[in-house]
């Protein structure tokens, strides 16, 4: 399987690119900075350098060609600013989408938030927010596509060794999850199809991953 992940140096992306690479998976890590390369590289992964804020819709599906599956793993992280906001969590995820039906990738993973389908409500830092609606706004975009979809809204992200139980739901409520653990999902994802057309919610649970969809 040929596997093209957006936001190829995130550490959610790292993670998957190694699991794809030691089970025979071709992955190609979108990247914006050369000196990156060799980090995919010592994992097994490709690397493909281009800057999905400033690339035109022909130049990722350039990328994309080919490929069984897209994953957007990409976001502005914290700090970035109002405006990568929207640039990377709305119009990046947007360009990918778009690029991949241009390129036939049919199956198409979005790495969302928790909280995105009630950024109006919740009681958040302003920053917090724009994130949310650009992730919400991600993902009513996706939904409008004619693509095998699957919108994955983890929780609170942390850096704890993965145990593989999870949780998985429409809605968990509110809990946390190793980023281990949502790597070795997003493979389980890839492995069924049936889960396309779906938004889930996933933290830290009691089933084995390859138990939970």
């Amino acid at each position: 399987m040929r596997v093209v992940i957006a936001g190829g140096h995130g550490q959610i992306a790292l993670r998957l690119e190694k699991l794809l690479a030691a089970r025979g998976d071709q992955a190609v890590g979108i990247i914006r900075k050369p000196e990156q390369t060799g980090d995919l590289e010592a994992l097994g992964a490709e690397a493909a350098v281009l800057d999905l804020e400033k690339s035109d819709v022909d130049t990722v599906a350039g990328v994309l060609s080919g490929a069984d599956a897209a994953i957007f793993a990409a976001g502005a992280g914290e700090g970035s600013g109002t405006d990568r906001k929207d640039t990377v969590d709305r119009a990046a995820a947007a360009l990918f989408a778009e690029a991949a039906e241009r390129a036939g990738v049919r199956r198409h993973i979005q790495v969302g938030s928790m909280g995105a389908d009630r950024w109006e409500t919740l009681d958040v830092s302003d920053d917090f927010r724009l994130y949310l609606k650009a992730k919400k706004a991600a993902e009513d975009d996706l939904r409008a596509r004619d693509l095998e979809w699957t919108i994955l809204r983890p929780g609170a992200l942390t850096n704890e060794p993965g145990t593989g139980l999870v949780y998985v739901a429409e809605s968990t409520g509110r809990g946390s999850i190793p980023r281990d653990d949502v790597a070795a999902f997003l493979v389980a994802l890839l492995d069924n199809p049936g889960t396309a057309r779906s938004t889930i919610e996933l933290i830290s649970g009691d089933t084995p991953i390859a138990d939970s969809l």
